[in-house]
């Protein structure tokens, strides 16, 4: 899937580029910021991620162009701050508004979520998941909050990101059990409890050791802000 970037800071473009490009994503730019829309043309995007402060015309103005030929996502990823500016693109049509200086790893996610809502990925699973400001990277396993990275057993992590994926929604043990089962990962009640303790404790030091919530006689619940 191609991404069509509208940014004049060379790094900034190239760190996206290369982090989108880490998962398959392609990045496309126009080479010539008075003829952004002939760029899009020829880009064919799946999405589209606009600064507002750019070369020529400022991002409101190409937003409103591609809006008038297409319903593409737009994301703005800006350093402005003004509540009046995020107002404004979401009035424009915009599917969300990213200030800068931003984590990659949201990013990611908030791109891939965008992704999947709009051309129904069906059952495929996003590589990377965010919850209550953590990343959790399915693939290899790990969560990262504010530059830090903990390590978690498989059972921790597959309980975690079972939790996650029914976030503010209670999770019975049964369930849980169940699907750690079906993973071939033979656990017992006793053994749920320790996992579910442990994954706490792990979480605590990333500031969410109350982010798992225990609902007594019901089951457990991860909590996002």
């Amino acid at each position: 899937m191609t991404v069509f970037l509208v940014e004049d800071d060379v790094s900034i473009f190239r760190s996206v580029e290369e982090k989108l490009g880490q998962w398959g994503l392609r990045v496309a730019g126009p080479p010539d910021f008075r003829e952004v829309m002939a760029a899009f043309a020829e880009a064919q995007p799946h999405l589209v991620i606009l600064d507002i402060g750019l070369p020529a015309f400022d991002g409101f103005h190409w937003c409103r162009e591609i809006r008038a030929v297409s319903n593409v996502p737009i994301v703005f990823l800006s350093s402005r701050d003004h509540p009046m500016d995020q107002v404004m693109a979401m009035n424009m049509g915009a599917d969300d508004f990213i200030q800068k200086p931003f984590n990659a790893d949201v990013l990611l996610a908030k791109i891939q979520a965008i992704l999947r809502r709009t051309y129904s990925y069906g059952e495929e699973k996003p590589d990377v998941v965010e919850w209550s400001g953590a990343v959790l990277d399915l693939k290899r396993g790990a969560i990262r909050s504010g530059g830090t990275e903990i390590e978690l057993t498989k059972n921790e992590f597959f309980i975690l990101a079972v939790l996650v994926e029914s976030k503010n929604e209670i999770v019975s043990r049964d369930e849980l059990i169940r699907r750690l089962w079906d993973d071939e990962r033979f656990v017992n009640d006793n053994t749920l409890t320790v996992n579910i303790n442990r994954l706490r404790a792990k979480l605590g030091e990333i500031g969410l050791g109350d982010a798992i919530v225990t609902k007594k006689g019901m089951g457990y619940m991860a909590v996002s802000e």
